[in-house]
């Protein structure tokens, strides 16, 4: 019943969104509300799920369906050249940082432009906002760039950024890559989200002088909190050949 379950949807939508449920708040049992409004508990689950699709509420086995607290959003500043780890960091939010190493496989050996099975160091940085995770960074690295000790750099991201970038040579060029989609079960599953929630995609790739591709940056942002934002400058030259 598509109908019902977008009726339903809207009515619990209107209630979030003027407060009349406020964050936070359980909401009546599934089958209290498929009784409420007089629906089978499969189109009450399906109108539950657009509204967890939407960041709205969020369900946890065995306790319920939950009204969320608005997430902080953060801006994604693209064109710059700092580091994926600082890029994955807000002040306002707090990054775990576990270092793993690794042999290139699959699509890392095509990222990062090197034989199968080259050693690389792989970032996972997952930020929260209090207990809520928030977003999820990979970057991988050749093993040559990777801090000798990981397991002091891993517990400080403004350390191992800072050795990331000694160790990495100039860069030249960094390629960005913006895509949205919906999460796989193993990315919705640490970010505690819905698989139907929209995620924006960002892929980082990192190139010095030589052509070497140095640090590629995998970052997964919820569509719910966070935005994309991009600057082009043009030069006085570049407006006056457009005159």
């Amino acid at each position: 019943m598509p109908f019902r379950r977008h009726a339903i949807a809207d009515d619990l939508r209107s209630q979030i969104l003027t407060g009349r449920i406020e964050a936070g708040a359980r909401l009546p049992s599934e089958a209290q509300l498929a009784a409420r409004y007089a629906v089978s508990t499969p189109t009450l689950r399906s109108a539950l799920a657009l509204l967890q699709g939407e960041g709205l509420v969020e369900k946890f086995h065995g306790s319920g369906n939950f009204v969320r607290h608005p997430r902080l959003r953060i801006t994604y500043v693209g064109g710059g050249r700092a580091s994926a780890v600082q890029l994955a960091t807000d002040r306002a939010l707090r990054v775990s940082v576990r270092a793993t190493q690794l042999r290139a496989q699959a699509h890392l050996t095509a990222l990062l432009n090197v034989s199968p099975g080259s050693p690389l160091t792989e970032f996972l940085c997952l930020s929260r906002e209090g207990k809520s995770a928030h977003s999820l960074t990979r970057i991988y690295v050749p093993r040559d760039l990777a801090p000798a000790d990981l397991s002091a750099a891993s517990s400080d991201t403004e350390d191992i950024a800072a050795k990331l970038a000694a160790l990495r040579p100039p860069l030249a060029e960094v390629q960005e890559t913006v895509g949205a989609g919906l999460p796989t079960a193993e990315d919705a599953a640490a970010l505690r989200i819905s698989t139907s929630l929209a995620v924006l995609s960002i892929r980082r790739v990192a190139t010095d002088t030589a052509g070497r591709v140095v640090e590629v940056a995998l970052l997964l942002l919820p569509g719910d909190r966070a935005d994309a934002h991009f600057t082009t400058r043009h030069t006085t030259e570049e407006r006056g050949s457009n005159a």
